[in-house]
């Protein structure tokens, strides 16, 4: 459940970013760094979309995944646990690249966006936790 919390509040940044690069919101509110200046880059946008949009599917898509794996039918299912770590290992990956590319080529920092990367490194951390190897069976001597 802790997955699904991150995942939700993960959702909320993400629209709210979102919402800001499409025109609905006018201005972020940003108390630390520049956010629109983030958000105004040529990379704030990825294969034609708000790179914030990406983040809604990729959040979303954790949340069902992590929600499905707190059910009976799927808490011990190995192939979704790792179907868990993968997509939250690329999440962490990806945040981790857009992170770098704030620091060392956009030369500005979006608080959001940081919050956001925080939220996929422990989405990452929470699926190595969950990781569910298949047990060892004992040889009897």
């Amino acid at each position: 459940m802790l997955a699904a919390l991150l995942a939700l509040i993960g959702l909320l940044v993400a629209t709210y970013l979102t919402l800001f690069k499409i025109g609905v919101i006018g201005q972020l509110v940003c108390s630390v760094g520049s956010c629109e200046t983030v958000q105004l880059s040529k990379w704030a946008t990825f294969i034609g979309l708000p790179v914030a949009a990406w983040g809604i599917g990729y959040y979303v898509t954790v949340f069902a995944v992590s929600v499905l794996l707190t059910t009976e039918r799927w808490e011990n299912a190995r192939g979704l646990s790792l179907a868990f770590l993968v997509l939250t290992a690329w999440g962490a990956l990806f945040s981790l690249w857009l992170t770098y590319l704030e620091l060392f080529v956009i030369h500005a920092i979006c608080q959001w966006c940081v919050v956001s990367a925080i939220l996929a490194v422990a989405l990452f951390i929470v699926a190595c936790m969950d990781w569910r190897e298949e047990p060892v069976e004992m040889i009897e001597a």
